[in-house]
Formats: C-alpha cells, sequence, structure tokens
C-alpha cells in the first residue's frame, strides 16, 4: 500500500489520509490499487464491446488475432470506442447547457420564478450577437428570445451553430474544408452512435471526424451556451479573492459542501444559508453559523460569483468527508463518487442527491425541480442544520491547511484588466507576447486520476510554465490544485514568475494564473483565444497563436470532449495519460501528427509534468518563430531549441 505522501502531494490530503488509514476507512486510492494491474487490453483501447459477437480483442504485438469476429482491426476499434466516449462527455455538458437555457425560460416568463436575470448587461450583448431584437423591449421578452434560441442549438438539424461564428475566420474555413463545423448539439451525438453501431463506419479517420464534430458542439454550442446563460442568470464572474482547502470547514458550525457541475442548485443553496430564519436556527441547534463550501466544478461556480471557498477538488470528496464535521454533502451530476453514501454511514454526514439524472447508494433524495427551487433549497439546508447535533467529537479531524485565492476572470473583464476601464483592449496581452516580455499562453485543466500523485501534475506543470514567462489560464479541478498550492494569489508572480510575466503582473494586480471557472467555462478560453487573433499581430487563426493546452491528470469523457475541441480549435495539447489508442498505431499517429493539417491542432502524450511543459514551450517558440516573433525578452530557466535558433539568427 503506498504510503499518503504517495498518493498526495497536497498537505490537507495527507493528513486526512494518515486519518482514514488510523480509522480504518477506505478511499478511491485503496480501490485503486485493488484494481491493479489493470486491463491492458481496455488500456490500449483495443478491446470491443459494440455488438454480442464480442466482446473481441486484437493482440497489440501481433502474435495472436488482429481483427476483431466482424473484421475490424486496432484502429477501428479504438476509434469507435474513443468517439463513444467523445459522445458521452459532450452529452453531459450539452445537458448542463440545456438545463441552463431551461431556467433561462422559466425565468423570463414567470415573474414569481425563483430565479431572475441578474446580468442584464450581459443579456444585451448576447441578444445583440443573436439578431434579437430589444428596442423598445422588456428583458423578459429579450431573455426569451435568447432561451429560445439557446434552446434551437441543440435539436437543430441543419446549418451551423451559432456560436461557431465567434471562431476566427481562418479556423471556421479549416472546419468547413473538413466537414466539421457542428450543425446541432444533439445531432452529432446521435450521428457518433449511429456511425459506430456493428457494422457502419469503419475507415478510423472518418470516425474521427464525427468525433471531432460532436466534440465542436460540445465547445462552441453546450458549454459555450451554459457559460454564456449561467453569466445571464447569475451575474457574469468579476474579480474577487475568497480561500481554498479543508481547512474552509469550521468545527462549530454547520459545513454543507455542494459537489457536482450545475449552477441552478448551488445558487440557491448559497441564498438558503445566508437565509436568517436558517442561520438562527443553526444556532438554536448549537453551531455557531452555517459555513457552505464546494467541492468539483460546483465549487468553481460559487466561488468565481459568490466568492464562497472551495473544500476541495475530485479527489478530495471523500477526505472531506472525513472530516467529521460535513453535516450535509449535496450532489447533482457528474463526478460524484457512488462511495459516498456508504462513507457517510461511517460519520453522522448525510448525502442528499437532488438530480432525477442522479441517484446513490444509501443517499437521501431530495428532488430538485426549478419550480421549487429557493423552498427545496431551504428543506435541505434543514436537514444539514438538523444533523449538526448528531457529530461524534471523537472522529473530529479537521486538517489546518486553507490559502487565499484570486478568481473570477472572463474572456469580457480581461478586456479591463489590460487595459483599464477607458481603453478596454486584448492590445496590451498581444503587445506582450510580440515583444517577447510574455512568451506565450498556456490552458492547464482537467480532473484528478489516482494514477498520478494527487495535484502534482497540475501544480508542477504551473510552475514550470509560469517560471518560463507563459501565462496559464486554468478552469476545473486544475484551477483548486493551484488555488491550494497558492498560484491564484497576485503574490504567486513575485516568487514563481519568470521576470517578464512578473512584470505584466506588477502592472495590472493579477497573479500570474488567471482561474476562469468551471470545466465548461473552457468555452472562455477559446472566445479569449479568438479574441488574440482579432486583436491583429498573432496570425489569422487559433493554430498560428503561441499557445498550447494540457490536462495533466485527466480520467473524465468529458475531457476527451474538450480535448478534442481544443485540438479542432487549433490548439496543440498534451495529456498525461494517454488516450486510449495505444494499441492502434494507425490511429495514434493521426492523433498525433495527421489531425494537425486538417485544424491545426494536435495531440501529445507526457506523464512527466516538467517534460510535458517543456514540450508545451517548445511549441510556443515554433510558433514564435513562425510568426517572425524572436525570443524571449529576458533569461528564462528553460530555452527550447526553437527559442536558441531565433535568438541566434536575430544576431
Amino acid at each position: 500500500m503506498k504510503k499518503p505522501e504517495e498518493r498526495s502531494s497536497d498537505n490537507a490530503s495527507i493528513r486526512m489520509l494518515n486519518h482514514v488509514l488510523e480509522c480504518d476507512l477506505s478511499t478511491l486510492w485503496d480501490r485503486h490499487e485493488g484494481m491493479e494491474p489493470q486491463c491492458g487490453f481496455g488500456s490500449l483501447g483495443i478491446c470491443c464491446r459494440i455488438c454480442m459477437m464480442g466482446p473481441c480483442r486484437v493482440d497489440p504485438f501481433g502474435d495472436g488475432p488482429s481483427e476483431g469476429i466482424c473484421g475490424a482491426t486496432h484502429d477501428i476499434i479504438a476509434a469507435r470506442n474513443l468517439v463513444r466516449m467523445i459522445a458521452a462527455g459532450a452529452a453531459a455538458h450539452s445537458d448542463h447547457g440545456r438545463d441552463v437555457a431551461h431556467t433561462l425560460m422559466m425565468a423570463a416568463e414567470d415573474e414569481s420564478c425563483d430565479y431572475q436575470v441578474k446580468d442584464e448587461k450581459k443579456l444585451g450583448a448576447l441578444a445583440a450577437e443573436l439578431g434579437v431584437e430589444t428596442e423598445g423591449r422588456s428583458y423578459r421578452e429579450i431573455a426569451k428570445d435568447v432561451a429560445e434560441i439557446a434552446f434551437s442549438q441543440f435539436g437543430q438539424q441543419h446549418g451551423e451553430l451559432v456560436f461557431t461564428r465567434r471562431a476566427p475566420d481562418d479556423q471556421v474555413k479549416r472546419w468547413r474544408a473538413a466537414g466539421v463545423v457542428p450543425r446541432g448539439v444533439d445531432r452529432e451525438i446521435v450521428e457518433i452512435m449511429h456511425r459506430t453501431t456493428m457494422g457502419v463506419d469503419n475507415d478510423h479517420e472518418n470516425i474521427m471526424r464525427q468525433g471531432v464534430r460532436a466534440a465542436l458542439g460540445d465547445g462552441w454550442g453546450g458549454s459555450m451556451i451554459a457559460t454564456d446563460l449561467s453569466d445571464v442568470l447569475f451575474n457574469a464572474p468579476v474579480w474577487l479573492r475568497s480561500r481554498a482547502n479543508l481547512g474552509i470547514l469550521k468545527s462549530d458550525q454547520v459545513n454543507i459542501i455542494v459537489h457536482g457541475h450545475e449552477p441552478n442548485l448551488s445558487e440557491m443553496i448559497v441564498a438558503a444559508s445566508q437565509d436568517r430564519e436558517l442561520v438562527e436556527l443553526a444556532r438554536e441547534k448549537g453551531a455557531s453559523g452555517i459555513t457552505l463550501g464546494g467541492i468539483c466544478c460546483t465549487a468553481n461556480e460559487i466561488l468565481m460569483r459568490h466568492g464562497i471557498p472551495v473544500a476541495g477538488n475530485f479527489l478530495q470528496q471523500e477526505l472531506a468527508l472525513a472530516t467529521g464535521v460535513v453535516d450535509a454533502m449535496v450532489v447533482d451530476v457528474q463526478c460524484v463518487f457512488p462511495s459516498l453514501g456508504k462513507l457517510a454511514k461511517c460519520f453522522h454526514t448525510e448525502i442528499i442527491s437532488t438530480s432525477p439524472k442522479a441517484k446513490f447508494p444509501f443517499a437521501t433524495h431530495v428532488e430538485f425541480t426549478e419550480e421549487k427551487a429557493f423552498q427545496t433549497a431551504k428543506e435541505i439546508v434543514r436537514r444539514a442544520i438538523d444533523k449538526f447535533p448528531q457529530r461524534d467529537a471523537a472522529s473530529i479531524c479537521v486538517p489546518d491547511e486553507t490559502t487565499p485565492l484570486v478568481a473570477g476572470f472572463t474572456a469580457e473583464n480581461i478586456f479591463q484588466m489590460l487595459g483599464g476601464h477607458y481603453r478596454r483592449s486584448y492590445r496590451p496581452l498581444n503587445d506582450a507576447i510580440m515583444t517577447g516580455r510574455l512568451r506565450g499562453a498556456a490552458a492547464v485543466v482537467g480532473c484528478n486520476n489516482p494514477k498520478h500523485l494527487h495535484d502534482y501534475g497540475h501544480v508542477a506543470m504551473t510552475k514550470e510554465l509560469i517560471a518560463n514567462d507563459v501565462l496559464v489560464v486554468t478552469t476545473g479541478c486544475t484551477a483548486v490544485a493551484d488555488a491550494k498550492a497558492g498560484l491564484l494569489r497576485p503574490e504567486a508572480a513575485e516568487e514563481y514568475a519568470g521576470a517578464g510575466l512578473r512584470e505584466i503582473c506588477r502592472a495590472v494586480g493579477a497573479p500570474p494564473v488567471l482561474h476562469l471557472g468551471s470545466c465548461v467555462d473552457i468555452s472562455r478560453i477559446l472566445v479569449v483565444l479568438s479574441n488574440m487573433v482579432a486583436e491583429g499581430g498573432l496570425g489569422e487563426s487559433i493554430a498560428d497563436l503561441p499557445v498550447a493546452g494540457a490536462a495533466p491528470e485527466w480520467m473524465s469523457e468529458k475531457a476527451i470532449s474538450i480535448g478534442f475541441y481544443v485540438v479542432a480549435s487549433g490548439v496543440y495539447t498534451v495529456l498525461g495519460t494517454p488516450l486510449p489508442v495505444q494499441g492502434a498505431p494507425g490511429l495514434r499517429e493521426f492523433l498525433t501528427g495527421g489531425i494537425e493539417k486538417l485544424y491545426g491542432g494536435k495531440f501529445a502524450f507526457e506523464a512527466d509534468p516538467i517534460k510535458a511543459a517543456h514540450m508545451m514551450i517548445d511549441h510556443i517558440d515554433a510558433k514564435r518563430a513562425a510568426l517572425g516573433l524572436g525570443g524571449p525578452m529576458y533569461e528564462v530557466p528553460y530555452a527550447s531549441k526553437t527559442s536558441e535558433q531565433v535568438v541566434e539568427a536575430a544576431g
């Protein structure tokens, strides 16, 4: 059995892992080790269960069967498996967007609805973009039309998704040439399932073309809708300060953790936890107040809009329960362990599931509907308060660790951060890259995975990038890892950033790592990149920019969909765990090489976060050279061959 420090690099998590060992409790790390060795055929992507002639597996070494029963080869099997994972990931994100669109429609139609439009400015901007008439109309009428257009994007059968217009023209031309501009979010997902049925599409590159189309429907469709409409309903994020890690939990307060992904629920839990009547009820039960914290992307949603502190990321959800002070963990959908209910039975904690799409063993189900949103949220908070007196003092173990952070960055307010109130512009960012003060930019995103030392890949990669004057943007569980490591503080620039990035952070008062939100908010990064192209001086498409992406510890099908829409948008992307294609040489070669000719981006696989960071920097320097830009303005720790050649050529 691995020691706690071999499982996590986060001090609070290490302390909790020691605690659960003392209490003889099982966590995902124990279950992961119990599964080893994991199935080699599955890891390589060459096990097929699509029809009942199988399951079939093909030999990666050439000694056994080279085809499935139907004749499917390594590449066909791996491609079908992979695009089905894209379909699942795109479905998860698009369902999120559909639910937010439904909530906006409710807010538009019903004045008594618990949800209301909070950001009329963002609504107006969206309306103008979508061609919705605003003159002489109420915001409710405008919101209804915007919601209708959003709904139409899911079921649309022909044409092009409206938000693909946000991409640079050159990038859209690439998509049209390849035949991958998404028509409707749902249509592309359905077509994947059809094409991968036994006996349909059997050309791995053609299969992947449809995978790209569905992934683009996620990034430039479902996810973008979720982000924009959430801003309209719950307010666009603003810069704010907060804290992160398990130390945000209070032994003398009712502690409620919201965990999952959909802001419709968490927004109402925030409101209910601040209700005077419920705060007074908590005091009557012996608590000094109510503390709310988040896990996973729900944490990022309520952090970005309310400054609610973050309890932890994906691999910390069981550890949070093991503190013994969580009175209720309220879950909706995505990334929620089915183990939570069983573990909670060892404590007083109540696991409360809320979505009709997701029920869990040993959990209390309190169905959440938008029609009774605040009423249901108050009922949930009352249940947590009632649990407070049932705590077992002997089982309490709360780590002290918390770290300050700054979050709340968006594609819109980055304009103001860089150019000020009166000169809102991306010009300072582009100029910084062109002069070499900034080497480039990188997006480091994604989940945690017990195959990797918890948080280490995220933090080590990010530190290496910012030390080399690469500005980092982040979302999801990576953002939480960086927050816990102190990288989301403006002061982190003085401690970790290279001289050029440090100068910029000093000038604008920003941290060297910008938190842009939850995993659906990677769509914000697409808009940022499009804005950089539109600003001028750095090429004609996203593929020309000196930028790169990475997911050091990814684990989810959603991450695969994200990876494909990022690559198809023109971004070189390094994954810490390879896609399950290693047993399919033709497909692997296409994804790490040939796909770049179509879209401008490609994948690379590297588990070592420092080596991966250097691969990203090499790519950034190559893009700088292609644009005719010189090397870094200041001396940097890692000088790629490309940057050395550029400096030498410049004399």
